[in-house]
């Protein structure tokens, strides 16, 4: 029983005599460019996001604006065979070449940073439609690249398989066999 009573006793002596280590604490980082929340409608928002690509981007403005619509996953899954999106993992967004068309599924939150890189990333995708791709799945590293870099700015990281962007962006063939 006395050891028990000593062990206690050294126990409680440790951690409260001992300076506790702390581990350090993420630093906060502020958003850079916050107008984004401030935007009172989605052509607001756009037009905040496409400045930012302005600047960040090698694809210039399109002269025709993207139709948005937010949607169900159910409408997204129908769509997607017909989309040159290979996103892997859960479906966020959309961009259809052929009508312009970018799907956004519900639930979709313009306050939301993860949200609104799921925007950005698909108006990336419009403004590369024009220019030639040796296949769609090519697009999607420079736009995931870009996507990253607005989540860094705003101290958050893109939840992407970077192994598999990069394999399907080199547009080779996976079921590959010798004879």
């Amino acid at each position: 029983m006395p050891r028990i009573r000593t062990a206690v006793a050294l126990a409680t002596a440790l951690v409260a005599l001992c300076p506790t280590v702390a581990l350090p604490k993420p630093a906060l980082r502020l958003d850079p460019a916050p107008q984004w929340r401030e935007a009172r409608n989605m052509q607001e928002l756009m037009a905040i996001l496409d400045d930012w690509l302005d600047v960040n981007s090698e694809w210039a403005q399109r002269t025709s604006t993207p139709l948005i619509r937010r949607v169900s996953e159910w409408e997204a899954r129908a769509r997607r065979g017909t989309t040159s999106s290979l996103q892997r993992g859960p479906l966020r967004g959309l961009y259809d070449p052929d009508t312009q068309e970018i799907l956004l599924i519900e639930p979709w939150d313009p306050r939301n940073t993860e949200d609104v890189s799921t925007l950005l990333h698909e108006m990336i995708h419009h403004r590369q439609a024009p220019h030639h791709w040796y296949c769609p799945a090519a697009q999607e590293l420079p736009a995931y690249r870009l996507q990253e870099a607005w989540l860094g700015e705003r101290g958050l990281q893109a939840e992407v398989n970077w192994v598999a962007v990069v394999l399907d962006a080199g547009c080779t063939s996976r079921d590959i066999h010798p004879d």
